[in-house]
């Protein structure tokens, strides 16, 4: 597990290359292409780089453009938008074989006192109480092609624990909304700028899937074509993402092949520490 985690953090430690331009590593699930939160979780990171270390992101928008190649390595290049007295804005380009894969803004601010209040984080088992998704990932693997496999049932670098968990292949159709309890398989030492980039890498955990639930559908099903199309974050508090942490997801809509999904993140305490949206393209093919 400790292993898993250093290289999970060591894929967030980019390589300059020139003034505000980033390489980073590519990382194969085995699902033939980048995942999502990686390429966010590094062009956030690429932003971070070049901004005072006293500011901190509040927010990102991203849109996710083309497949990642697994194989290659990952350029970003960021543009610095505004530099404000609170608040400096980054605009960052994914870059792969001379083509825009992913494009991101985010924004940073100084800490600033105000107003304060959150919503409520639902009431669920404490994560101690819950199993892991490791059984769920074994089972899964005996269905999926050797190189698939190996990932699922190698060591992770983030543990998750599902509060109501669902066997992937399954077809029974469900209410648009799950939570999980999640975080670092190991402490670490890190930033709060470290700690943000692996807290977006995270965010794409499950996400999209939730919009599949009503269906019967996940992304393992046969003939279902499944990709992010954009991805929002609101950084709220502060947070560690080696502390458990909670993931509610709902989804409102699902139309046009498209579903839309929303979540909080919140503290083992309560503390709700971000919001996400994602929209996703569904499509499932029709049988012949």
């Amino acid at each position: 597990m400790k292993q898993a985690v250093q290289g999970l953090v060591g894929l967030m430690e980019l390589e300059q290359l020139e003034v505000d331009l980033f390489r980073g590593q590519s990382q194969d699930v085995g699902q033939g292409s980048l995942f999502g939160g990686l390429v966010a979780g590094q062009a956030l990171r690429a932003a971070t780089l070049t901004v005072p270390e006293e500011r901190l992101a509040h927010s990102l928008h991203a849109y996710f453009l083309r497949p990642g190649d697994v194989k290659r390595p990952i350029v970003y290049e960021v543009d610095r938008i505004r530099d404000g007295r609170g608040f400096t804005t980054r605009r960052v380009r994914a870059v792969q074989n001379g083509r825009a894969i992913f494009s991101l803004s985010a924004s940073f601010q100084i800490l600033e006192e105000g107003p304060d209040h959150q919503s409520t984080m639902p009431d669920v088992p404490h994560p101690e109480t819950l199993e892991s998704d490791e059984p769920l990932r074994l089972a899964l693997a005996e269905h999926l092609p050797p190189e698939m496999r190996h990932f699922m049932t190698s060591a992770r670098p983030v543990e998750i624990r599902p509060v109501d968990p669902r066997h992937p292949l399954s077809t029974e159709a469900r209410e648009p909304a799950q939570q999980m309890w999640f975080r670092l398989a190991d402490t670490i030492d890190a930033d709060p700028g470290v700690h943000q980039a692996l807290l977006a890498f995270c965010s794409d955990y499950s996400f999209m899937g939730t919009s599949m639930l009503p269906h019967g559908l996940s992304f393992w099903h046969p003939g279902v074509q499944a990709a992010s199309i954009d991805h929002a974050m609101w950084f709220l508090r502060p947070c560690r993402v080696d502390e458990w942490l909670l993931y509610s997801m709902d989804s409102p809509s699902a139309y046009g092949a498209r579903g839309f999904s929303r979540g909080e993140i919140y503290r083992e305490d309560g503390t709700l520490v971000a919001t996400t949206a994602q929209e996703g393209l569904i499509r499932v093919k029709k049988e012949q």
